[in-house]
């Protein structure tokens, strides 16, 4: 059997030292949910946020294949804890899954140049603008593809304004770069970065990001960075993150 989990105290051990903010968020009630195999004894639990599902404790061929009724989406980023949920993965999914390599980017509170920062912030070219993401923003982003990930976890605009924090540039009434919160914990957020294809390789990403870094620290919020590729290690080494290690995750397409 499958249970939601609401308290999470008898869980959280399962996830020990796994230094992930999206698993915090969920461990934490913020945003997410968190299943087990049992509500007072679990031996293997799941945490669930946005496309990302993170598997710990002894590996559960019925966890690898659950999919909860909420859960519309065809695409999913599966975190194994080790190599046998890794396995269990692959065996399941078969063609569906593909294993790649993410890059996970140190902790460190205090390492952040804000004068720096606050440079880069002020170069942006004067035929652009940079704001914070109100409601009419917020709107934006969701209605476009490629941004709509700044603000997807949030599901109306008070709700964003509540836990979500982001900036975006635009011409001429149009977003063409942001950075916000994939999502949200008690301390901090997750960073979403992008920007709309013909207008990359232009250092808009890097103001976004050195906005929202600043912001974030305003708030006394830890704005945490999780790299896909490594072209997203090397905007966060500029931005002041150092890379910590690389780690295995699996694309499940048409889940």
């Amino acid at each position: 059997m499958i249970y939601e989990i609401t308290d999470t105290n008898n869980v959280s051990s399962l996830f020990d030292k796994w230094e992930e903010t999206l698993i915090w968020s969920c461990l934490q009630g913020v945003m997410g949910k968190i299943y087990a195999d049992n509500l007072n004894t679990p031996t293997a639990a799941m945490a669930m946020i946005g496309d990302f599902t993170f598997f710990a404790g002894k590996p559960n061929t019925e966890f690898v294949s659950y999919k909860p009724d909420w859960c519309t989406q065809n695409f999913m980023i599966m975190i194994p804890q080790n190599e046998c949920w890794k396995s269990a993965i692959i065996d399941y999914y078969g063609e569906k899954a593909t294993v790649i390599s993410r890059y996970a980017i140190k902790k460190e509170p205090h390492i952040f140049d804000t004068k720096k920062l606050e440079k880069t912030v002020a170069s942006l070219p004067k035929q652009y603008t940079l704001n914070m993401i109100d409601e009419r923003l917020y709107h934006m982003c969701k209605a476009e593809r490629w941004s709509a990930d700044l603000v997807s976890q949030f599901p109306n605009y008070e709700n964003y304004a509540k836990f979500g924090i982001g900036t975006v540039i635009c011409k001429e009434n149009i977003i063409i770069s942001g950075a916000s919160s994939y999502s949200r914990y008690k301390e901090g957020i997750e960073i979403e970065i992008d920007t709309r294809e013909e207008y990359r390789r232009k250092g808009l990403a890097y103001i976004c990001g050195a906005k929202l870094i600043l912001e974030c620290l305003k708030q006394n919020l830890y704005p945490s960075w999780d790299a896909h590729n490594k072209g997203s290690v090397a905007l966060a080494e500029k931005l002041g993150y150092h890379y910590s290690h690389t780690y295995t995750a699996v694309e499940i397409h048409d889940y």
